[in-house]
């Protein structure tokens, strides 16, 4: 098993562990080219998770988590992965697996605070209207010059 996946569920972070009963997987049949092992294994993967009754994460981390998943959240709440990168089962399987972790920790961070607005001080406005004004001075010296 890898370091993100374990016997009771998916591990997130240090202090994040989803329990496989808030997961599902079912495995598809890959679109695309292939041949025989396209028309004849389900090596595709769809991984759900059940973000909006998830007992693990805040209210806030499962907003930002369904706003981050974009159109892979579902109206139920639920963040649907699709992988078919690969061609096994286990590798698809181990690759959606990832892109959830992924996506949870990117929600696990709170936004930055916002922007405050302040004022330029004096003394600031006062050098650009100088500079302004040498720069200003340098062009005018360029002209014609006049007897």
């Amino acid at each position: 098993m890898s370091e993100i996946a374990s016997e009771r569920g998916l591990k997130v972070s240090a202090r994040v562990l989803i329990p496989d009963d808030e997961l599902s997987e079912t495995f598809i049949r890959s679109a695309g080219p292939g041949g025989q092992n396209v028309n004849k294994v389900a090596t595709s993967v769809q991984l759900r998770f059940t973000a909006g009754a998830s007992s693990v994460l805040s209210d806030e981390v499962k907003a930002r988590l369904l706003k981050l998943a974009g159109q892979r959240a579902t109206k139920e709440g639920e963040v649907l992965i699709e992988a078919s990168r690969f061609r096994t089962q286990e590798r698809n399987r181990a690759d959606a697996r990832e892109r959830l972790v992924e996506l949870v920790r990117a929600a696990l961070v709170p936004p930055p605070p916002p922007r405050r607005k302040t004022k330029p001080s004096k003394g600031s406005i006062e050098r650009r209207l100088q500079a302004k004004k040498g720069r200003g001075g340098i062009k005018r010296m360029r002209g014609r010059v006049e007897d």
